[in-house]
């Protein structure tokens, strides 16, 4: 086993549990597991099986990475990437909260989160690929079909912990192997495109050197099966795009709904609009807004 070690300064205020609250998500701990200091999430990465392992102290993530295998060319600069998106180091807060201090409505949400931050999936694949699996479903379902995803297309690492799968894993799976495993046809023919088209070269997920995501927003919009809100979503778990608009989230109207103090959900037009107010920093308000939904009185 090769093993990479880095260390990264965390900012003041940082919500450590937070992130542990994310990655806790499945109860299961098939990919990512909680522990005593930190958390481990386990990932396919170049071919290779990588246990990625933080342990956290006040003002720092101690992060290793178990590689089955050997360090690549490039590897280690793409897993401190992995790593800062899964400590959601990407996007900073503070640019959306100065514009939020002065706003009567978003202000007091601020308040009650202050230093919210967006934590990402480990990479753009594992980002779509989850949009993709968690649409029009509650999230107890789609946990439960993700980890049937991580277990059908993903592998072990030789520390027992299975890995997130790369384009190339899925893309060797059939239709049966998920629709026999409580997916529907229409999402397991759309993961499996995805996979395919960017195992094949014809669909590439790495934004250009300016970070403008327009491109690859309209070349996943081209893939049957993938729609604007799946585009957003992964753009912002994804790509750390500040500016993603999730008009279509039913989380966002209905955050949206009780700020407003309204007795129904505004449409996605009607949302769309209220939200371009806030331009280019609708990433962090929508992490707001969801943030909301949980606040206690």
């Amino acid at each position: 086993m090769t093993l990479l070690h880095w260390t990264i300064d965390l900012p003041a205020g940082y919500r450590r549990d937070d992130v542990l609250a994310f990655h806790a998500r499945d109860t299961q701990a098939v990919a990512e597991q909680i522990t005593a200091s930190g958390l481990r999430k386990g990932i396919v990465h170049g071919g290779a099986a990588v246990l990625l392992d933080v342990e956290f102290s006040d003002t720092q993530a101690i992060c290793r990475a178990g590689i089955d295998g050997d360090e690549t060319p490039g590897m280690r600069g793409q897993l401190h990437g992995a790593l800062l998106n899964i400590l959601g180091l990407r996007i900073d807060p503070a640019p959306f909260a100065q514009l939020a201090a002065s706003d009567v409505l978003l202000a007091p949400l601020v308040l009650r989160s202050p230093g919210l931050r967006i934590v990402q999936s480990a990479s753009p694949f594992e980002a779509l690929t989850w949009a993709i699996i968690g649409q029009q479903i509650n999230l107890s379902f789609a946990i439960s079909l993700r980890r049937t995803f991580i277990e059908q297309g993903g592998r072990r690492h030789s520390s027992g912990l299975w890995c997130y799968p790369e384009a190339a894993d899925v893309a060797q799976l059939n239709i049966d192997d998920l629709t026999s495993r409580k997916f529907s046809r229409a999402k397991a023919e759309t993961v499996l495109r995805l996979a395919q088209l960017v195992d094949g070269g014809q669909l590439l997920l790495e934004l250009p050197a300016s970070g403008e995501v327009e491109a690859i927003s309209q070349a996943l919009l081209a893939v049957k099966g993938i729609g604007p809100w799946t585009v957003n979503y992964a753009l912002l778990r994804g790509y750390a795009y500040a500016d993603c608009s999730l008009h279509g989230d039913v989380a966002i109207r209905a955050a949206l709904q009780k700020l407003l103090g309204e007795e129904s959900k505004p449409d996605m037009a009607r949302t769309e609009q209220w939200l371009r107010q806030y331009r280019p920093h609708r990433t962090m308000l929508a992490a707001h807004l969801w943030a909301s939904l949980h606040a206690s009185a």
